[in-house]
């Protein structure tokens, strides 16, 4: 990747004030979450004389109800919401890039069962998909994470779909055929890296929904279980005391807002960067 290009990148989402804002939300958490050790102690560390303290110079976001410092506990949290997003959303995509890949180069009764097998499974709301089998496994975040990316890969695979439909008669999938390049090495070589925008940008805002999502398992009890903490769960452990202990839910939900917005923001700019028909 020269440096002109990503020179060109980096003035595309300058110029986009909304995007750039999202890009230095998301780059905040990403250092934040790296810098967790640095920046805090222990997570699990209880001081029961600290219990319920007001946010302060010493306790940044306050203490919970053991004493616990939550500025620490909420950098730790970090890293959980961002390794549920990645991780599902990287699942989700290989999964939907695949299978739109298939649906849409060959088309016929392979388009057709693919396609029939996303319908039934947009008939399902998410969330209840993901409670219903949850229910029968034990909720770690390792089945979290895997749980989300089998039930939202969906978007991707129809986003695909269409990019290849549009660009399988193109002249440069002709001229790679007729050298006899065989199907693997025209999809994944010649088409997909030219379709590769819109699942882009979709997996961008994906982080963002796997993270609400890891977020409203744990706040009901069934994502991320405490000790470890988790925005969600911490949010949940605030609703006990939210008359007196305020900064137990406010803070956590701030930084569910803060990087959901983060990473919307700049799935646009995303769009902005790799659509050419976006730019000025």
């Amino acid at each position: 990747m020269s440096t002109d290009y990503l020179k060109n990148i980096f003035s595309v989402l300058i110029r986009n004030r909304l995007a750039f804002a999202g890009f230095l939300i998301v780059l905040s958490m990403f250092i934040l979450a790296g810098l967790a050790s640095i920046l805090g102690g222990d997570p699990g560390a209880i001081d029961v004389a600290q219990r319920l303290q007001p946010p302060s110079l010493q306790h940044l976001f306050g203490t919970d109800d053991l004493g616990r410092d939550v500025f620490t506990r909420m950098l730790f949290a970090a890293r959980i919401s961002l390794l549920v997003g990645f991780v599902a959303v990287g699942i989700a995509t290989l999964i939907g890039v695949f299978l739109g890949a298939l649906s849409g180069y060959y088309g016929g009764w392979i388009d057709s069962i693919i396609m029939r097998f996303v319908d039934i499974m947009l008939c399902f709301p998410s969330f209840f998909l993901i409670l219903a089998v949850i229910a029968f496994l034990e909720p770690s975040i390792w089945n979290i994470m895997i749980i989300i990316g089998l039930t939202s890969w969906m978007g991707v695979a129809r986003l695909v779909r269409a990019e290849f439909l549009s660009l399988r008669e193109r002249d440069f999938v002709l001229a790679a055929r007729a050298v006899g390049n065989r199907d693997g090495r025209v999809i994944f070589r010649h088409i997909l890296p030219n379709a590769m925008t819109p699942v882009l940008v979709s997996a961008t805002l994906g982080v963002a929904g796997a993270i609400l999502t890891e977020s409203a398992l744990s706040f009901l009890g069934i994502g991320v279980q405490p000790p470890t903490p988790s925005w969600g769960n911490m949010l949940i452990a605030g609703k006990q005391t939210l008359g007196t202990a305020w900064w137990l839910s406010a803070f956590p939900g701030l930084a569910i807002l803060i990087t959901v917005l983060g990473y919307n923001l700049l799935g646009e700019g995303v769009r902005d960067i790799f659509d050419p028909r976006m730019q000025d």
